[in-house]
């Protein structure tokens, strides 16, 4: 028997404790390793310093990282409670592509039947996008905004090859522009999908255990 491929962590992070409740209230085990769900704090600077801080523990060498929680669709018809799949993150300090963008759809379109899943580039920024900004994103070919998974995917590369992806709920798009998160009807729709995501991520996760062809 050939020997079985070591176990790969996977470092799930977020930025808000509505985020981490949500993915924590999802759990049901089934991952292909190791996971942590790091709560990195709101902002590019706080989740670089997290994430950076947190891949220094020898118990995540090599671990696979993903970006996940909320975010601001850019592209008409997005409504809250669709999912954004990224294909790369980016922000002024460099653009990440994305692995396995295409099982991340796959297994979302399962595992959350009924829900749009959209594909593209996921930009930073480093603070709430709102009005006329949102357009001028819109325009550079982004689909969403959020204010953490480009600082997250760029240091966790920085630090070690691994495979990185993003995934975010959509919590309010152009029509649907909230105020606060939770207190709208938007809001709790997309912790609602946020609470159910888990799944998708762990096949992401075990299909990197697989042997490269």
């Amino acid at each position: 028997m050939s020997p079985q491929p070591a176990p790969v962590p996977l470092l799930i992070a977020c930025a808000l404790g509505i985020e981490q409740f949500a993915l924590r209230a999802g759990e049901r085990g089934g991952a292909g390793g190791p996971v942590t769900v790091l709560r990195t704090g709101m902002g590019p600077r706080s989740a670089e310093r997290s994430v950076t801080r947190m891949l220094a523990d020898p118990a995540l060498t090599g671990a696979a990282v993903l970006a996940t929680g909320f975010c601001a669709g850019l592209a008409p018809g997005m409504h809250p409670g669709d999912l954004v799949v990224a294909e790369e993150t980016r922000d002024p300090a460099g653009t990440v592509p994305c692995v396995g963008t295409d099982l991340l759809v796959k297994e979302l379109v399962r595992t959350v039947p009924g829900r749009t899943v959209h594909t593209g580039p996921l930009t930073g920024s480093d603070h709430v996008v709102r009005g006329q900004e949102r357009s001028d994103l819109r325009t550079t070919g982004a689909i969403a905004v959020d204010m953490e998974s480009a600082a997250t995917l760029l240091s966790a590369v920085r630090t070690g090859e691994r495979p990185v992806a993003a995934v975010r709920v959509v919590v309010d798009a152009p029509e649907h522009e909230l105020v606060r998160i939770g207190t709208l009807r938007g809001g709790i729709s997309a912790f609602r999908v946020l609470r159910t995501v888990l799944p998708a991520f762990y096949e992401w996760h075990r299909s990197l255990l697989l042997p490269r062809r």
